[in-house]
Formats: C-alpha cells, sequence, structure tokens
C-alpha cells in the first residue's frame, strides 16, 4: 500500500502549493527510501543494503532521463509553445475579437458566439490558454458588460471558449498524450478535430437557445455605425492569415508531408512572418517570447523528470498491480473501467494540472485499458476532452484565475463559477456521446 500513501501525499503536497515537479521528486525520493528500507530491513539487511537497495531503484532513472531528452515528438512542445507565444504578442487575439464582435453583434449572443469562434481560431493557431483567456477577458468582456450581457455568462464563454486549445490541434495535450500512448500524434490531431469543433457547436447552440429564451441575458447590439459589408471585409482580413498559418501547419501534418515537429518549427517560422506582416516584429518580441517559451517549456520537462522518479518508485512498490487488479475486476469491465477512469480524471483535474495527470495517472491506467482491449486512440481522445475540463473545474481551474486576474472589479469569482457550470457539463455532454457512440467518431470503442 506504501504506493497508495505516496500518491495521497504527493496529491496533499500539492493542495499546500508545493511546486508539482519537486513535489514529485521529494516524495519518490522519501518512499523510495522508504520502500527499500521495508524491503530489505526486516530481513536482517544492513543499511549498506538499505543503500543498495534504493541505488539500485534508481538506477534507470538517468536513461529515462537521457530518453526524455532525445525525444522527438516531445521537440515539439517548445516551437508550438512559442508559435502561440509570437502570435499572442502580435496582437492576433484584439485583431479577430475586434473585428467578430462587430459582425456577429447584431444577433441576440452575437457576441458571445464570436467570442467561442474566435477561441477556437486561438486554440488553432497558438493552443496557448493563459493568452487566450487573458485577451479576451481584456477585451470582450468589457464590451460583453457594457452592451447588458449577464455577468455569469460572459464569464463562462471567455474561461470555456479559452480551453479549446486543449482539444483543437495543435494541443499541447496531445502531443504529451502521444508520448504517454506512443501514438503518432498526426492521429491524434486528426481524431482530436470532430470532438472540437463538435464542442464548439455545442457551445455555440447553448448560447444562442439561452439568449432565446432569456432575451435580457444576451441582447442583440443596436446602433451599430459600421456596415455589415465593411465588417465583413474587416473580419476577412483577421481571420486570413491565421487561417492560412493553420492549414499550412495541420495540412502538412495529415497529408503526411511533415511530422508534428518539422510543422511545428513551420507554424513557429509562420508566426514571426506573420508578426513582420502586423508590423509588430521586433528584437524584444522575439526575445520576450523565447524566455517564455524557455520558463514553460523547463516547466513542463521539469515534471516530466519528476513525475519519471514518481512512477518509478509507484511501480516498484507493487501499486500498479494493486490498481490493475482492482481496475480489471469491476462490474462491466471495460464501461466499468472507462466510467471509473473518467472520473478519477475529472476529480483530480479539480486539484492538479493535466501535466501532471497525463505523466502521473494516464501511465498507471493506460496498460490496464490494453489489457481490456480498449481502441488506445479512443481512450487518448478521451482523457484530452477530460483534461480541459480541469480548466475550468472550481475551485482551482487556470482558465477561472485568468479571467478573475484581467476582469473587472463588478465581476466577482462567483460569477465566473456560476458561468463555468453550464460549459463544464456541456463538455461533460459531449465526453459522454464519444465514450456511448465510438463509431461516430470514428473509433472502434
Amino acid at each position: 500500500m506504501i504506493g497508495i500513501v505516496m500518491f495521497v501525499a504527493a496529491l496533499l503536497f500539492l493542495l499546500l502549493g508545493f511546486p508539482v515537479a519537486f513535489t514529485f521528486g521529494a516524495v519518490a525520493l522519501f518512499f523510495g527510501l522508504g520502500a527499500s528500507y521495508l524491503e530489505v530491513m526486516p530481513d536482517g539487511g544492513t543499511f549498506i543494503d538499505w543503500m543498495d537497495e534504493f541505488i539500485s531503484m534508481f538506477s534507470m532513472l538517468p536513461f529515462r532521463i537521457y530518453s526524455i531528452m532525445q525525444n522527438k515528438i516531445l521537440m515539439a512542445v517548445p516551437l508550438f509553445i512559442f508559435m502561440g507565444i509570437v502570435l499572442q504578442k502580435s496582437e492576433l487575439a484584439e485583431r479577430l475579437l475586434l473585428s467578430m464582435g462587430t459582425l456577429f453583434g447584431k444577433i441576440r449572443g452575437g457576441l458571445a458566439v464570436s467570442t467561442v469562434l474566435i477561441g477556437a481560431l486561438l486554440a488553432a493557431s497558438t493552443g496557448v490558454v493563459g493568452a487566450s483567456v487573458v485577451a479576451m477577458g481584456v477585451i470582450s468582456l468589457p464590451i460583453m458588460l457594457r452592451n447588458g450581457y449577464d455577468k455569469a455568462l460572459s464569464s463562462g464563454t471567455i474561461c470555456a471558449s479559452g480551453t479549446l486549445g486543449q482539444i483543437i490541434p495543435p494541443s499541447i495535450v496531445l502531443i504529451i498524450l502521444g508520448d504517454v500512448f506512443q501514438l503518432p500524434v498526426g492521429d491524434l490531431f486528426k481524431s482530436a478535430i470532430m470532438p472540437g469543433f463538435i464542442l464548439v457547436g455545442v457551445y455555440i447552440l447553448y448560447i444562442l437557445i439561452l439568449a432565446y429564451l432569456k432575451p435580457n441575458v444576451a441582447p442583440a447590439i443596436v446602433n451599430e455605425n459600421i456596415s455589415y459589408k465593411e465588417n465583413a471585409k474587416k473580419a476577412l482580413k483577421a481571420i486570413i492569415p491565421p487561417l492560412v498559418l493553420i492549414i499550412l501547419v495541420l495540412g502538412s501534418i495529415f497529408a503526411g508531408i511533415a511530422t508534428p515537429t518539422e510543422s511545428a518549427s513551420l507554424g513557429a517560422i509562420g508566426a514571426v512572418i506573420l508578426a513582420a506582416a502586423y508590423k509588430k516584429l521586433s528584437w524584444s518580441l522575439l526575445k520576450d517570447s523565447s524566455l517564455e517559451t524557455v520558463k514553460t517549456t523547463a516547466m513542463v520537462f521539469a515534471i516530466l523528470v519528476g513525475a519519471t522518479a514518481f512512477s518509478m518508485v509507484f511501480n516498484y512498490s507493487g501499486a500498479d498491480t494493486i490498481v490493475e487488479e482492482f481496475m480489471t475486476h469491476l462490474p462491466g469491465q471495460k464501461w466499468g473501467f472507462l466510467i471509473l477512469s473518467m472520473a478519477i480524471i475529472m476529480f483530480l483535474g479539480f486539484f492538479i494540472d493535466f501535466i501532471e495527470i497525463s505523466y502521473i495517472v494516464v501511465p498507471i491506467l493506460l496498460p490496464i485499458s490494453q489489457t481490456i482491449g480498449i481502441d488506445p486512440l479512443w481512450f487518448a481522445i478521451l482523457i484530452a476532452l477530460n483534461l480541459q475540463t480541469s480548466f475550468l473545474t472550481p475551485p482551482f481551474g487556470f482558465s477561472l484565475f485568468y479571467l478573475k486576474g484581467v476582469a473587472p472589479k463588478e465581476v466577482s469569482s462567483i460569477d465566473i463559477y456560476k458561468g463555468v457550470i453550464p460549459f463544464i457539463l456541456l463538455q461533460i455532454l459531449v465526453l459522454a456521446s464519444i465514450v456511448l457512440f465510438p463509431s461516430f467518431y470514428g473509433f472502434k470503442g
């Protein structure tokens, strides 16, 4: 049971606010000492035997870290992060939001609908959740509130739209899951497109129905001075450049012309060219983008190293066998396993980030899913959509913090929490549809 206690201890330390990577590393070392002690000392072993067992347990760690450094799939992570940060700093979100807001504002719920569409475009071009939520919170939220939109609906729409980058390619979550599942990232990208856009459609449908039933929640904008034709031209000018970049990056992957890593490098260069076209390219922009990329990438890989040490001790303690025996003997087998695993991931998403879940929880569940005979591509997309929910779930959803940091004073945390709940339920609804109707989405099940 030492592995189970170890997992609970790591979760408690994370809730206390300790850094993720160091928490996993420290817990692994501490419980590694405990596990090796229990293995050797009760049988009359000496201190030297204890230390030999402890060193033997961690002897493969340098080789695992070296294999992480050589992983070509993970090379796409910093490149896509750089692409997203450059596009964010070149004010792509601002251009899209301002033009699309005026285009759709004349219909009920139009501003919220345009926010969802911009969220999808930003997801496919930048994929940086924090940047998307902050940009939409700074620009779109005041406009919606000024035009009489409900605070909860406005907040929920922005938070939900900002997290679309977790499922719509090129998604960092999908790249990480591709590494964990050892699946081609291109296949994951293709498989995620339909669930991603169905989620966008469900969001828009919900907003339009709510605006129809409660007109005062999302009223239409009147007294618009600019003509519709002029608005359409402005929107096209804002949309076409990032759309071309998206087509080049994802199209090259889907057509088999380039690997995700090669496409990511193309995307990074394309982002710099777009910044130059927008007349925003400068040495300062490149320097700041590079520094932010290094910080974000270092965080991801530090967590990966800590998670690797954690999983080694977890498996050494035999906890993986206990979990496997429990999960494979659930009522309903495949369905029981799917329901419980999705519930566990969703619960953990309330407290910890998608990176920790991907590298700690998923490797425990993956062998069990293979034993049961679940389609790995289907299971990976279910996890990706589930992990997206972790950005919205109170009290620790990152999108909630991002929006609260830039929201006007009249928007309280309760408004934001109330606003995201319907969108969380919509995500669960789409997740359930993928579980129940895998063939509709092109999965074997």
